[in-house]
């Protein structure tokens, strides 16, 4: 006879076996206030259910289960600190009540099991999933600043040892069932879901003396011990590593590593113990509340189409043409192709649109090594591109996307081109990054089907487009382009028009920042560390070179000839330093022989000794914090003026825009976002003092004290 409590329906067999099948209320099956009245309720029926032999534990969602209630723990404050230790606790004491029945316990797994879900299953005895693209399996807590809290670093020590474990906690990485099969968190696999549940019972009956853990047996002892220099070298060189990786700036690894070292020194339920209060501690942090903020409850609104035009059918693209087949272009080729798309990669000359087709080909190659691809599946994949100089070949197209130098007038040219060879209703997309869509879309006879795509390089790795709309950009236009983002497989945020839209913008005040440091005087590597130590990936004047001075150089050049530099923001400094070293020095950037670093063949890059010569000074007088601060409220500034004046649609494509397509510290949880945890009054503060020594660019907009007077925060 079957029960249902909470969503847990509990039935047993003629043979003593009880299926636990999870079906809570909602989407997912999730931890939160439902799931631990029910657990309880599991923990005492079991416990009094006379004559079992078994449990088997599945889902009756397409997911296992979801883990932790995100949304839950975002409310969570220091305030409630004890009370979430206890709400814990109490929920772990159940899975060690199961955990520790006499009776053997499978999971069986259905569908993705992350974080929660797979501590529950490592709770069980057994664990058999199903071999399916659609399982997961994997503790992926450290990417939202926590720790697996609910047994999942302890038992994983406990069951896989620490030079296992550690990886998987540490990275978070999300396992396909084969992979979890070989790094031990599964048991088995099974091909056809229908064979799943059998295999799970199968397992039960044929393993009855197999309830107890190895922990929960006497005279266990751990297969690590504090006390092996093997344990002991693991732990010393994994802090260094991680801290070299995070720069200090993530609480979670390190947690995790003390951790580590706690659970192979003390006993099991101490170390649950320790496991729990590192998890609130995490919980409570400002980083947690900002990663998620902004990469799980911020990116989920953006990819369920919180941007999108929502009187509008959804549409797709069958057949797309992309004008240029030089970096930007061959990459947007390869997405495309790899979604499912008939492409035509189109440039002056076949011999360069073949080059272009042969880098998706380069990027299967890779793949078909690495045995994610077979030659068969590659072969499909790379006939979808079509190289061609033909204009011709670009007729019937969806969607046309142009991908050639930033020049105006060589825009205009291939707009008018190709535009008429749009099928009807077809859009025509620009992958400029500072060209106002506006002012590009006077080419077009149909500005209301013209729109900014905008693609970041290197476009397979990733996953940002920004959409830009312009003065006569319509929603269904707009509709179009974002479902072709989501269609292949990239996160889309919709900005309003304006000189550099709002990555290009926010990013450009990064470059402009580093070069007035070195204006100034400071030492060019220093200035590089304190972008590196403040969190983004490299340095001001490392990532100039990489995006090149001489391209800079040009943009300005041309937007100049327009009347439009410098009418939306200032990054006059950056521009002075690109045109003195190209035009004097002849260094244009890493791509043109080298500009702030010289790139010796085989060696490591060196600072270009003539920096010194041209900029170097001593006793500036600027301090580290000082340097680390110019180099993110410059951006941060920035970001909020383009909220403020409308270029930003809302903070979470700030926040989302931010971290993948400029590169924010992970830490901040977006541009946007760092000012609600740094709180909205100090960062009026640190502004003024920034502004009052180094310039009024660094005043906080009104939009700051705005939200202060109403007592809210930026959402």
């Amino acid at each position: 006879m079957s029960e249902n409590f909470k969503g847990f329906i509990y039935d047993k067999d003629a043979d003593g076996i009880v299926t636990l099948t999870m079906d809570m209320a909602g989407p997912v099956n999730a931890m939160n206030a439902d799931f631990r009245a029910a657990i309880e309720w599991l923990a005492d029926r079991l416990e009094a259910e006379e004559g079992l032999t078994g449990v088997v534990i599945t889902s009756g969602k397409s997911t296992f289960f979801a883990g932790g209630d995100i949304k839950e723990m975002a409310q969570a404050r220091a305030a409630d600190a004890g009370q979430w230790f206890e709400i814990i606790e109490r929920m772990k004491a159940q899975l060690r009540r199961i955990e520790k029945l006499p009776v053997p316990i499978a999971a069986a797994i259905n569908g993705a099991a992350l974080g929660g879900g797979l501590e529950i299953c490592l709770a069980c005895n057994y664990r058999v999933a199903w071999n399916s693209s659609k399982v997961a399996i994997g503790l992926p807590e450290v990417t939202l600043g926590l720790l697996p809290g609910s047994g999942g670093v302890v038992r994983s020590i406990h069951m896989l040892g620490l030079e296992k474990a550690l990886p998987l906690i540490l990275e978070g990485t999300r396992l396909a069932p084969a992979k979890a099969r070989e790094s031990g968190l599964v048991d088995a696999l099974v091909d056809d879901l229908e064979e799943l549940l059998p295999a799970a019972k199968a397992w039960v009956k044929a393993n009855p003396d197999a309830g107890l853990k190895p922990w929960d047996k006497k005279g266990y002892a751990m297969r690590d011990s504090i006390y092996d220099p093997r344990v002991t070298g693991l732990l010393s060189a994994a802090s260094p590593q991680y801290f070299a990786k995070t720069r200090g700036l993530l609480p979670a690894p390190a947690r995790i590593l003390s951790l580590a070292h706690d659970a192979v020194c003390v006993d099991f339920d101490a170390a649950l113990r320790i496991e729990t209060r590192s998890l609130v501690e995490l919980m409570l942090s400002p980083v947690c509340k900002n990663l998620i903020n902004s990469t799980f409850l911020q990116m989920n609104r953006i990819n369920s189409g919180a941007s999108r035009p929502r009187d509008i059918g959804k549409t797709s693209v069958s057949r797309v043409g992309i004008l240029g087949a030089g970096m930007m272009g061959q990459g947007i080729a390869y997405a495309c192709a790899m979604a499912g798309i008939e492409t035509v990669l189109k440039d002056v000359s076949l011999q360069a649109a073949e080059k272009g087709r042969a880098y998706t080909d380069s990027l299967l190659t890779k793949r078909l090594a690495k045995g994610s691809l077979t030659e068969e599946q590659k072969a499909v994949i790379l006939a979808r591109i079509k190289a061609t100089a033909d204009n011709a070949d670009l007729r019937g197209c969806d969607l046309i996307v142009e991908a050639v130098f930033e020049s105006i007038d060589l825009k205009k040219k291939v707009i008018q081109e190709t535009e008429s060879l749009l099928a009807e209703g077809g859009v025509f997309g620009s992958n400029t990054s500072t060209l106002p869509i506006t002012l590009l879309a006077g080419a077009s006879r149909r500005p209301e089907n013209f729109i900014g795509v905008h693609f970041f390089s290197p476009v397979d790795k990733m996953p940002l487009v920004e959409i830009i709309c312009g003065k006569q950009t319509s929603e269904a236009t707009l509709a179009k382009a974002y479902d072709f983002a989501r269609q292949i497989g990239k996160t889309p945020i919709v900005v309003n028009d304006s000189l550099g839209f709002f990555t290009s913008r926010v990013f450009g005040t990064y470059l402009d920042e580093g070069c007035r440091l070195l204006v100034e005087g400071l030492d060019p590597i220093f200035i590089d560390n304190m972008g590196r130590l403040v969190g983004m990936p490299v340095g001001p004047l490392t990532v100039f070179d990489e995006v090149s001075l001489e391209l800079n150089r040009k943009v300005a050049e041309t937007q100049r000839q327009l009347g439009i530099y410098g009418s939306r923001s200032d990054s006059s400094v950056a521009v002075e330093v690109a045109e003195r070293l190209t035009m004097e020095f002849g260094r244009g950037g890493r791509h043109h022989g080298g500009g702030f670093y010289e790139y010796p063949a085989g060696g490591p890059k060196l600072i270009w000794p003539g920096l010194y010569e041209l900029y170097r000074k001593h006793d500036v007088g600027i301090d580290a914090g000082d340097a680390k601060d110019r180099l993110l409220f410059r951006q941060v500034v920035e970001a909020l003026k383009c909220l403020q004046e409308g270029v930003l649609r809302s903070v979470p494509e700030g926040n989302i825009g931010s971290l993948m397509g400029i590169g924010a510290p992970v830490w901040t949880g977006g541009f946007i976002q760092f000012v609600n945890t740094y709180g909205l009054q100090r960062f009026i503060d640190r502004c003024d003092e920034l502004a009052s020594r180094y310039g009024e660019r660094f005043k906080a907009p009104g939009i700051v004290a705005e939200k202060l007077a109403a007592g809210e925060v930026f959402e």
